[in-house]
């Protein structure tokens, strides 16, 4: 596969070239935010209030479900007065109890992981919020237990619905007084993703495109994704994962300080090494930096330094932060900006970003 820029300005090639509709589906995201708010309400999400808080909130799920938790837990931050765990797996940890929250994140409302805690937290006697899918297993094991689920109108592959399955989560913390979240902020969300939508759109040229700038950015190098906040690393991960997914294309994720204590060192490796007076650019590494207004000083500080080591090495550096007020206004910009990037760095290699086979046989495999 070989990476051809000019497609990226090439309307016809963005057309064929994306047949299951991957750019449709992320310019889609501020309907989403919209959307999944109406849905949350209206499936009585604020009645979580009246159980109490809880001791700590489990957030189970999958893939991009999963982001949502991360994301959750990101917007709710370190004042939020219990701890909010994603947890990636088939088993609850011994320690989540009664007087717990879990909360199963599903799109399809099929996935066996998910499934699997799902029916431990109601063994265990947890407090269970679902959503997913309507008329899914998800929905009937919710049903079942009297607890809350979140019917949502998902359509497409599970990851071009993030925003859906996030914001009955955000709707969620509100309702538990773990965030400053109404419709108000919802509406300036929605409002962020259609100015990243317009600024992203295919028939604006590369020049002017921050999606399309990104993604030639992104192309012919081993990504390095570093966040410096939480909120930021939800956005790195989330555009790792998106790369890999829309684009079957590698990076490596981090989050500062960590990174600075491991990742850092790749700088002296052999990735790091250009010969400017080679017949073909080799591929090297590029250090993502994404930033945040909420930054611990030292870390600021940290990524002040690691970007002046990475120039130094000639490591080539892109540095990306959130916009707005709100952290949920400010993860959302920067996801929306990383979504059109994965999917434009696709087309730029003349890949379909919809498909994603080797999963789907994974699946096949594992379920014979």
């Amino acid at each position: 596969m070989i990476w051809e820029p000019e497609r990226l300005d090439d309307q016809q090639h963005l057309t064929d070239g994306d047949p299951g509709g991957m750019l449709l589906a992320v310019a889609a995201s501020a309907a989403q935010v919209r959307t999944g708010y109406r849905t949350a309400i209206e499936a009585g999400i604020d009645r979580l209030a009246a159980q109490g808080r809880p001791r700590a909130i489990v957030v189970a799920g999958m893939g991009g479900s999963a982001i949502a938790g991360d994301i959750m837990a990101a917007v709710c931050g370190r004042g939020a007065p219990m701890p909010i765990v994603t947890l990636r797996s088939y088993q609850l940890p011994g320690w989540v109890g009664a007087t717990d929250l879990v909360v199963a994140v599903s799109c399809s409302g099929r996935t066996e992981e998910t499934l699997s805690v799902a029916a431990e937290a109601v063994r265990r006697g947890c407090s269970l919020l679902a959503v997913g899918s309507a008329g899914s297993p998800l929905e009937a094991v919710a049903t079942q237990s009297s607890a809350l689920y979140v019917p949502i109108p998902a359509s497409g592959p599970p990851r071009a619905n993030l925003w859906l399955l996030t914001v009955p989560l955000i709707v969620a913390a509100a309702s538990l007084g773990l965030v400053q979240a109404d419709a108000a902020l919802f509406e300036d969300v929605a409002t962020a993703l259609e100015n990243v939508a317009h600024q992203c759109r295919p028939s604006s040229e590369s020049f002017v495109n921050p999606g399309k700038t990104l993604a030639m950015e992104l192309a012919e190098s081993l990504p390095m994704i570093w966040g410096t906040s939480p909120l930021a690393a939800a956005a790195g991960y989330r555009l790792a994962c998106q790369l890999g997914e829309n684009a079957k294309y590698p990076a490596v994720f981090g989050e500062l300080p960590e990174a600075g204590h491991n990742q850092l060192v790749a700088f002296d490796g052999p990735l790091s090494q250009r010969d400017r007076f080679a017949d073909t650019p080799s591929r090297t590494l590029r250090l993502v930096m994404l930033r945040d207004a909420d930054e611990h000083p030292r870390v600021t500080r940290q990524r002040e330094v690691c970007l002046r080591l990475a120039r130094d090495r000639d490591v080539p550096v892109t540095e990306l932060a959130g916009e707005g007020q709100h952290p949920l206004q400010r993860v959302a910009t920067l996801i929306g900006l990383g979504d059109y990037a994965s999917t434009y760095l696709a087309l730029g290699y003349g890949i379909d970003p919809t498909p994603v086979a080797a999963i789907t046989e994974l699946k096949a495999r594992i379920s014979q």
